[in-house]
């Protein structure tokens, strides 16, 4: 979803394709070098870069010992064997990356101390103008915010400082007539109206199952409007996310689902690709018609148009004169906005003139630069996460493990141990029962609040000797799944340079645990000891 305005260049060495470009440094760095703040990996791992290294912050002191090199490092690459390490040259060469990203810098405002989006301003550019202009001739409307690029791509920033407000305000303003939107139930409802009488386009949204199939004619549609001359989404579609740039995984190898190192979640997507090259040899047979041909040429077209379907639609309640439907929806502008747990703004529909409306939700505080972000699913996890959008965080609140229940702690002590609040849908950290900020508790901490086996019964004490084999056997479990995994979290930071997307994922599951296993750490330390 988001945009990257970096610099690359291609070298052919050790028999592999690489690109790194670090602006503002003169000259090409070597492996061992200090990367310097604010500097962008090119081409291939400039997403993943970023989030790796800032999952590393997230390990102790001693774990990146061991891991036996800085986190600001640049990593030698190889192509499989023992070698020299090499440097890069320079070559620069314009290109646009798009992704959706979650947010993964830290922040100890809110009570929860879940992620937030900053980023210091010196690393912000404004987005083009003709991003601008071709949305305000056709009435899109922006109040009080900017669109910026930056390492991670692009979002939406405040403009100004926002006191806390009584009641929502509105940023931003996309009419339907620019948005790419079919009916969720029949009869099929089209808006805008993009579909030619008669157009073959017809009878494959018609022939798809009315069940299952709402990305296939939601992505039948975005082709269909890319391929329309004089249409907004000609112009929009340079802002979309390439073959090679989209991280939805519908476009992953083999190889790459294998990495993820979850075969329930790897089955799902093999099967989720199988499906896509299925539907396009069914619509796209070898005679078919130029015009519907040339929507998707090859199967990989298709998995695009799917991925880009699950990865920037939204799903809501329109009301279309006194026609009230669900609708399955590709909103340009809106669909720039990031993801957080602790998001800042929502979105609703507005009947009078059919526009959706972004708004800041109410009671919150916003400063200058701070990032417009969205929660895209609701008490979902990582897997579901990576199989729509093809990102994860390692402090999801709503992240699982699947403990054995062999061994419980006393929930009320565990909670009171982190000055964990609220109903156990709505644990938060509660800041102001706390002599100072924990800086240790997190998303993770509340997963952990979620997920640990525990008990309670009234007011009945624990006994701290079998509370605290308890905890013990919940770590020994915690290191059994570890144990289960081809690599260790050490031999996966040792390779950061060359991760492709899919270790996020893993890397992103190990950290959790390892957190858990802290946490009855810090839960024992406090309450037992």
């Amino acid at each position: 979803m988001q945009g990257l305005l970096s610099f690359s260049s291609t070298v052919h060495q050790c028999g592999v394709q690489r690109g790194l470009l670090f602006p503002g440094v003169e000259g090409a760095l070597n492996a061992g070098q200090w990367l310097p703040r604010g500097a962008v990996v090119g081409r291939q791992q400039s997403w993943q870069h970023t989030l790796l290294l800032r999952r590393w912050k997230l390990l102790d002191d001693e774990t990146r010992w061991r891991c036996g090199f800085a986190a600001r490092q640049v990593v030698s690459c190889s192509s499989g064997h023992d070698g020299p390490d090499f440097s890069w040259p320079l070559v620069p060469r314009i290109e646009r990356r798009r992704y959706r990203r979650p947010v993964v810098s830290w922040a100890t405002s809110t009570s929860t101390l879940l992620p937030t989006v900053r980023e210091e301003s010196s690393k912000l550019e404004l987005v083009e103008p003709d991003f601008y202009r071709m949305g305000y001739i056709r009435h899109v409307r922006a109040y009080g915010v900017e669109f910026k690029e930056g390492p991670e791509g692009i979002g939406v920033y405040s403009a100004k400082n926002i006191p806390c407000l009584e009641k929502p305000r509105v940023i931003m303003e996309i009419p339907m007539e620019l948005m790419v939107t079919v009916s969720k139930d029949l009869p099929w409802m089209f808006h805008p109206d993009i579909v030619p009488l008669g157009h073959p386009i017809f009878d494959v949204i018609n022939s798809t199952n009315v069940e299952t199939d709402w990305d296939i004619r939601l992505a039948c549609l975005l082709l269909l409007a890319l391929d329309q001359n004089d249409n907004f989404w000609q112009l929009y579609g340079d802002y979309l996310p390439g073959d090679d740039e989209i991280t939805n995984l519908l476009l992953a190898s083999e190889e790459e689902l294998h990495e993820l190192q979850d075969a329930s979640l790897a089955r799902d997507l093999a099967e989720q690709q199988q499906r896509s090259d299925t539907a396009w040899c069914t619509y796209w047979p070898a005679d078919a018609v130029l015009k519907l041909k040339r929507l998707a040429r090859d199967p990989g077209r298709l998995r695009w148009a799917l991925g880009v379907a699950w990865s920037r639609s939204f799903t809501m309640t329109m009301t279309i004169g006194a026609k009230i439907q669900d609708a399955h929806m590709l909103i340009p502008y809106a669909d720039m906005i990031n993801h957080s747990f602790e998001p800042t703004c929502s979105y609703r529909w507005r009947k009078r003139d059919r526009m959706l409306e972004v708004v800041i939700n109410a009671g919150q505080t916003i400063q200058e630069g701070d990032e417009m972000t969205f929660n895209y699913m609701e008490k979902a996890p990582n897997s579901k996460y990576m199989r729509m959008y093809g990102f994860s965080s390692a402090i999801n609140p709503w992240d699982s493990v699947m403990f054995s229940g062999n061994a419980r702690i006393h929930l009320d002590s565990f909670l009171s141990a982190f000055n964990i609040g609220g109903m156990p849908d709505e644990y938060y950290y509660n800041e102001a029962a706390a002599e100072a900020v924990d800086t240790f508790v997190d998303g993770a901490v509340l997963a952990a609040a979620r997920m640990l086996p525990s008990w309670k019964d009234k007011d009945l004490p624990f006994r701290p000797s079998m509370e605290m084999h308890a905890a013990r056997q919940l770590q020994n479990e915690c290191r059994q799944f570890l144990s289960a995994y081809p690599t260790t979290l050490d031999e996966d930071f040792r390779i950061i340079g060359a991760l492709p997307l899919t270790h996020g994922y893993r890397m992103d599951r190990k950290l959790l645990v390892k957190k858990i296993i802290d946490s009855l750490d810090v839960y024992m330390e406090r309450m037992l000891y």
